[in-house]
């Protein structure tokens, strides 16, 4: 799940990123990435890249080139002088509990009390 602290020197930076990922919608869930929990990490290694680390929902997800287009297509104009590079991983596995509040809610899916 992405933390992000405010003590980290790239902190404003990657709330832009947060920001700009809201937009990239999983087009099977119909929810934005961030808020299903499917980005893991963000990075600025000094070697003037931003990488995102995420999943998809599913392993097989059909539609992950169309999640990474849109990622491209929401950070370059934000960071035209970076690599964006986009690192699909499966551990951990993706499940809804990763999801914020707004994410369940968004999926009619009930919090636990």
């Amino acid at each position: 799940m992405l933390e992000l602290s405010i003590q980290d020197p790239h902190f404003n930076e990657k709330m832009r990123v947060v920001e700009a990922l809201h937009q990239v919608i999983d087009p099977e869930l119909f929810v934005n990435i961030i808020d299903l929990g499917l980005v893991y990490d963000i990075a600025f290694p000094a070697d003037n890249r931003l990488v995102i680390t995420m999943t998809l929902s599913t392993p097989h997800c059909p539609l992950g080139e169309a999640i990474e287009a849109g990622i491209h297509h929401v950070l370059e104009p934000l960071f035209p002088d970076k690599t964006i590079e986009v690192n699909i991983v499966w551990e951990p596995p993706w499940d809804f509990s990763m999801m914020t509040a707004e994410g369940r809610r968004q999926l009619g899916i009930e919090e636990d009390e």
